[in-house]
């Protein structure tokens, strides 16, 4: 019996934990909605910006692309990678830290790589394996908005700007759907326009009001924090994602295992009872034949 009654304990102790995990299932698909939502309607105006952008600097003098496109030789890079600050959602957080360190050991080999985590999950991940952390966001979880997001990303620019980085990176999971997340390595600083568009964007006539270079100037700035925000909210929604497809993995799969202790349990149930039949059975017949 003592069999008997850790069954039944494991089989407790699995309905408990699949309510958990059904719960954590449920909130997170709430959460979803409202992250999927916010990067939906995100993207186009994030995409529309950088056509803008890439339309003036294709045309544009190269002095007048200022201080955020200086390209200069790469000897320190600064790595922002974008994770969660809570586990249980599948490979999100490892995939961005791996992200992380294909980086370091193949682009970047030979340079100077400062990490600035956003997200509790990466920083802690790494700083452990002993790359330099030099920083990590973790309240911005707490309430996503354009500020907060572009206060971090004016700290970036602004190290971008005092020559501290040469290059600075985001790593991130980009939503696709709730099953799906790819892990992007985008090059955030210095600005660089897509050569493939200088065709297209140089056929494209323009009147300009103040004119060329002052809206560069304050285009550039907006288009990053934006790229910025954007990264957060992808980030955001895609966490949401993962945490909600391994809750319902986990649930499915809480619920087969719960079957198969409940059906090893009645098969050693029905075992013992039959056993007890016959010792007593046995025991009548002996009293007979005494």
């Amino acid at each position: 019996m003592a069999n008997l009654k850790e069954t039944r304990n494991r089989i407790t102790s699995i309905k408990s934990t699949m309510q958990i995990t059904s719960a954590m299932k449920m909130v997170s698909a709430a959460k979803l909605k409202r992250a999927q939502d916010a990067i939906t309607k995100m993207r186009p105006y994030a995409e529309k910006l950088q056509e803008i952008l890439v339309n003036l600097t294709a045309t544009a003098d190269e002095s007048a692309e200022g201080k955020y496109s200086e390209e200069r030789e790469v000897q320190n890079v600064l790595i922002i990678p974008f994770t969660s600050n809570r586990g249980l959602c599948g490979g999100f957080n490892a995939n961005v830290s791996k992200g992380v360190v294909s980086l370091v050991n193949e682009k970047y080999a030979d340079k100077n790589v400062s990490i600035h985590a956003v997200g509790k999950k990466a920083g802690e991940w790494l700083r452990k394996k002993g790359y330099n952390v030099v920083g990590s966001e973790e309240e911005i979880f707490a309430d996503i908005n354009f500020n907060d997001a572009a206060e971090i990303a004016q700290k970036a620019m602004d190290a971008f700007v005092d020559g501290t980085y040469d290059e600075v990176v985001l790593v991130y999971n980009q939503f696709v759907n709730a099953a799906v997340q790819d892990v992007q390595k985008e090059l955030f600083l210095p600005v660089k326009s897509a050569d493939e568009s200088e065709e297209k964007a140089a056929d494209i006539d323009y009147i300009y009001e103040p004119g060329k270079e002052e809206i560069i100037k304050e285009l550039i700035p907006k288009s990053l924090k934006t790229q910025f925000y954007k990264a957060l909210l992808d980030s955001n929604a895609g966490e949401h994602g993962a945490r909600m497809t391994a809750m319902h993995k986990a649930t499915d799969n809480a619920g087969e295992l719960a079957k198969d202790l409940t059906l090893q349990y009645n098969k050693a149930r029905q075992a013992a009872i039959t056993t007890e039949i016959l010792e007593i059975v046995g025991g009548a017949n002996a009293l007979d034949n005494a």
